[in-house]
């Protein structure tokens, strides 16, 4: 039996921002005191992400350029990895290089088969300070890397080459809320 409270029940749904919003392509700055306690961030992050049936969520895809991510992810064995990470670093990405289906809650219907090492270590903080290793495989570790990149100012697409960049670029130009941006992928 689960005790405390579920992430997100206290959060409020935000607008995700999709590409190709600028803000995307900025690198986020750290979290300092000045930003104040983040567990309302936080709460909000995982409430949008769970709307949006996702399974991370970086503070920059609602428009808050901080290095935060919070995510709910399974990795290959179904285990489920729940958290979020304040000033994240990835300190390792190792293994055997995967293909696997990745999408993005910023990039909404698509999805391409992008390489990633099956193996990731992040350090960083939890929401109270604590300094906090995760340690991901498969799934999750692409998870991580996922959400470190957005952090970085980089998408999924940045991974792709070749015909697969040139086709997720030209369906993510196709796509309903493209056209309302009037924009163009780079």
């Amino acid at each position: 039996m689960r005790r405390g409270p579920i992430p997100g029940g206290s959060g409020a749904v935000r607008p995700l921002l999709l590409h190709p919003d600028p803000l995307l392509r900025a690198p986020s700055r750290e979290a300092t005191a000045e930003d104040g306690p983040l567990a309302p961030l936080a709460e909000d992050m995982y409430a949008s992400m769970y709307a949006a049936e996702g399974v991370g969520l970086a503070a920059c895809q609602i428009g808050v350029p901080l290095r935060l991510f919070v995510y709910d992810c399974p990795d290959d064995e179904e285990r489920r990895h729940r958290g979020a990470l304040v000033n994240p670093r990835l300190v390792e990405a190792d293994g055997p290089t995967v293909r696997g289906p990745e999408g993005c809650l910023s990039l909404p219907g698509l999805e391409s088969s992008t390489p990633r090492p099956d193996h990731a270590v992040v350090e960083g903080y939890d929401l109270a300070g604590a300094p906090v290793r995760v340690v991901g495989t498969g799934f999750f570790a692409r998870c991580l890397q996922h959400e470190l990149d957005h952090l970085d100012g980089g998408l999924y697409l940045d991974r792709l080459s070749g015909m697969r960049r040139r086709l997720a670029v030209r369906r993510a130009g196709r796509r309903p809320w493209r056209r309302r941006a009037g924009a163009r992928v780079r």
